[in-house]
């Protein structure tokens, strides 16, 4: 199935087109898409209603606070429908790496979201995670032990931090977690606009015996404000087949897996 026969695909790709043009166009979009202008401008309509971006006179604008800001003002919903099929992609081979009683940890990025959807082969789990939306997920298929971590909940990720979830994750450890991160640099580390997601992160790094992290290209040769871990905390990096083969050679020759993904 094309990408763009579904609703949630062609979302993305108008998300995309806004990234890269800063507007779109209600009958371009038509024939790109192969659907009518109805449905394109139903599609517009529910992505201004989630505040990605402003409808106007036959298209589309950006939302400046979303696309040209730091990323601790685009929201989760935002975020999941970019760089989709790669995060998709991402899930699926990271969920490879998962073993039947395994215990693993999840942050409350997008892309380790997607390693929950991809749990479907496992019998035997414990998940522990700070994130709304993978709790529901792992939840849903009603036969592993699922421990959500209490604390405060940051709306911007739909996750929970702060000093009660960090006092909740010193009681566990985990067998892999699988972190994903805003920002990574070779140089500067990985990082995220929020002091308290660092924090939260920071700890679950301490309590994991591999670390995976998970994240599309994108992300790469960038530093937000908050800093994480340095790349040797990393075991093992998964990301798409678009990281600088630069990026790459630093990490191989630092002992540190790295796969790449085609979506």
């Amino acid at each position: 199935m094309n990408i763009y026969d579904s609703a949630q695909g062609r979302r993305s790709a108008i998300l995309q087109r806004l990234k890269e043009d800063s507007s779109v166009n209600v009958a371009q979009l038509s024939e790109l898409f192969g659907v009518s202008e109805v449905t394109i401008r139903k599609d517009l309509r529910l992505l201004q209603e989630r505040k990605l971006l402003i409808r106007v006179h036959g298209g589309a604008i950006t939302v400046a606070h979303t696309m040209d800001t730091e990323p601790e003002e685009r929201n989760f919903n935002f975020k999941q429908l970019v760089n989709m099929r790669e995060k998709e992609a991402i899930g699926r081979a990271a969920a490879a790496h998962i073993h039947n009683g395994d215990t693993i940890m999840v942050d409350s990025g997008t892309t380790a979201l997607e390693v929950v959807k991809n749990l479907e082969k496992f019998t035997d789990l414990t998940i522990i995670t700070n994130s709304i939306n993978a709790m529901i997920e792992a939840v849903r298929y009603k036969r592993f032990k699922v421990i959500f971590l209490g604390g405060n909940v940051r709306e911007a990720s739909y996750s929970t931090v702060g000093a009660v979830t960090e006092s909740s994750l010193k009681l566990f450890y985990c067998d892999k977690l699988f972190l994903g991160v805003d920002s990574f640099s070779v140089e500067a580390g990985l990082s995220t606009p929020s002091v308290e997601e660092a924090s939260t992160n920071q700890v679950m790094i301490s309590r994991a015996r591999e670390v995976i992290a998970v994240f599309d290209s994108s992300k790469v040769n960038k530093r937000a404000l908050a800093f994480i871990a340095m790349p040797d905390k990393i075991n093992t990096v998964i990301t798409d087949y678009h990281l600088p083969a630069s990026v790459r050679n630093q990490l191989k020759a630092m002992k540190i897996n790295v796969e790449t993904v085609t979506p």
